[in-house]
């Protein structure tokens, strides 16, 4: 397929048909991956993908720890009792 590159503002981009759009599942951002001499463009279908996995890593290192005290700690909560 053979697109033009198109003048925005003072930079240049791509304009992506609403077909290509959702036929590829593409929202607000992508994945530009640069390799031999191409660029492949890649939607992110889940900016979170495999925090559980970092997060279950970091508690096994104690890299989970408070870096500082809870705000609740020293105070009274009876007066919002």
């Amino acid at each position: 397929m053979e697109t033009s590159i198109i003048k925005i503002g003072n930079s240049k981009g791509l304009r992506l048909s609403k077909t290509i759009l959702e036929k590829y599942n593409i929202k607000d951002k992508v994945e530009l991956i640069l390799e031999k001499g191409q660029i492949i463009i890649r939607p992110i279908n889940s900016p979170r993908k495999n925090w559980e996995k970092e997060f279950k890593k970091m508690s096994e290192n104690g890299d989970d720890k408070l870096l500082m005290n809870d705000v609740f700690d020293e105070e009274s909560l009876e007066e919002w009792i």
